[in-house]
C-alpha cells in the first residue's frame, strides 16, 4: 500500500512568542530538545527523516526497532528523537550519536539509547491527514499508537530509553505555565502551543513556541558579510580566564542596520586574537556542515553587546543569539564564560 504522503516532507514549524497564548482552542505541549523527525512507515520499510530531510536511520537502530514494533504498518508520524538521562535531556549526547562508524553507532545505541516522542499524525493507511484539524489527527494518533502516555510531562526527559511516548498535552494555559517552569529543570526548550483546528502545514510557522531566554554580555570578535551587502552577523566571544572563546553569533538585523554596521565595524578590522583557536572559532565545522566553512572578518576586541539566548551546548549558544543593545559601559574583559547558564 503506497503512502499518500512521502518524503521529502518538511515538518510544520513554530514562530517565537514571549508569552503563552490564552483563549479558546489552544493545545499546549512540551517543546522537546532533540532531533525533530518525520517517520514514514510502509510495512517493513521505515524511514527517519530530519527537519532538513536528512536520513537518520543509521544513527538510531534502536529507534527503528522501537517504531517498527509500535507504529501502525502504514503511517506518517511527526515527532522528536530525544536522549534522556537521570538529570534530564542530553543534547550533546544526542549529537554524539551522529557518528560515521557503524561499530561506534551500535555501541552508542546500547550505552546511550534514545527515545521517540510522537505528537502528530500526517497519514494513515491510504488516507492523508494533512487537511484534517489537529484535534482529529491527535485523536487518531492516540487510537493507533502503541505508546505510553507519560505520568508527568517530565518523565520522557528522565527515563532511560528506548521508550515510545505520546507527548503530554493540556488545554489549560495555567497548567502549561507550570510545565514551562518544570520542564526547564530537565532540559526542555519550553512550550509549543497549537490551535486545535489547525491543518498540517509543512514548512510553515503555523504554531507558537515559548522558549526560555537568558541574556549575556559578549565581546564582538568579528563579523560575516550578508549576501545582499552589509554585516550579516556579529561573531561573539567571552573570556575563559585569559582565553577569548567563541560562543556563537547574532544576526537579527534589518537591511538598514546591516549597512549601518559596516561603518561601525570596518575601521576595527584586524587579525584574529592571539591564541584564538581558529578550528573552534567562527567557520568551524559541525556534524551537519558537510565541509562548508564561512569566511569572517576579525575586529579589535573593544565592542560589547548584550544578547539573549536559549541554551548553551558544547560551550556555544545552541541557536543564534538575539541582539539587544550595545554595552558601551562594559569592559570586554568582564565578559566572562561563567555568566552563561546551561
Amino acid at each position: 500500500m503506497p503512502l499518500p504522503v512521502g518524503p521529502p516532507l518538511k515538518p510544520m514549524l513554530a514562530k517565537l512568542q514571549e508569552e503563552i497564548p490564552r483563549g479558546d482552542g489552544w493545545i499546549y505541549e512540551p517543546k522537546w530538545d532533540g532531533f525533530r523527525t518525520v517517520v514514514f512507515r510502509d510495512g517493513d520499510m521505515l524511514e527517519l527523516r530530519s527537519r532538513n530531510d536528512r536520513p537518520l536511520n543509521r544513527y538510531f537502530p534502536e529507534i527503528e526497532k522501537l517504531l517498527l514494533g509500535g507504529l501502525p504498518e502504514h503511517c506518517v508520524v511527526d515527532g522528536e528523537i530525544i536522549l534522556a538521562t537521570d538529570n534530564g535531556l542530553d543534547f550533546d549526547g544526542l549529537q554524539n550519536r551522529l557518528h560515521p562508524a557503524a561499530s561506534r553507532v551500535n555501541k552508542l545505541a546500547d550505552e546511550t539509547p534514545a527515545s521517540f516522542v510522537a505528537f502528530d499524525l500526517m497519514a494513515h493507511d491510504s488516507t492523508s491527514l494533512l487537511d484534517a484539524p489537529l484535534s482529529e489527527r491527535q485523536a487518531k494518533l492516540d487510537e493507533l499508537l502503541d505508546a505510553a502516555t507519560p505520568k508527568s510531562p517530565t518523565e520522557p526527559a528522565l527515563k532511560r530509553g528506548p521508550c515510545l511516548y505520546l507527548t503530554p498535552r493540556t488545554t489549560d494555559p495555567d497548567e502549561a505555565q507550570g510545565w514551562f517552569v518544570d520542564l526547564e529543570r530537565v532540559g526542555c526548550d519550553g512550550i509549543i502551543a497549537k490551535k486545535a483546528d489547525i491543518t498540517y502545514q509543512p514548512d510553515v510557522r503555523a504554531m507558537v513556541k515559548i522558549k526560555h531566554r537568558r541574556t549575556a554580555d559578549c565581546v564582538v570578535i568579528g563579523y560575516r558579510t550578508h549576501k545582499n551587502g552589509g554585516v550579516g552577523s556579529l561573531l561573539l566571544g567571552v573570556y575563559d580566564g585569559d582565553q577569548l572563546r567563541f560562543v556563537g553569533h547574532t544576526s537579527s538585523f534589518s537591511a538598514k542596520e546591516r549597512k549601518e554596521l559596516v561603518s561601525k565595524l570596518e575601521p576595527l578590522r584586524t587579525e584574529p586574537p592571539e591564541g584564538f583557536d581558529t578550528d573552534m572559532g567562527p567557520g568551524g565545522q559541525s556534524r551537519w556542515s558537510q565541509g562548508r566553512e564561512g569566511d569572517w572578518n576579525a575586529i579589535e576586541q573593544t565592542l560589547v553587546c548584550e544578547v539573549s539566548y536559549d541554551y548553551v551546548t558544547g560551550d556555544r549558544f545552541r541557536h543564534a543569539a538575539r541582539f539587544h543593545a550595545w554595552r558601551e559601559d562594559k569592559d570586554p574583559k568582564d565578559c566572562l564564560f561563567e555568566q552563561l547558564r546551561y
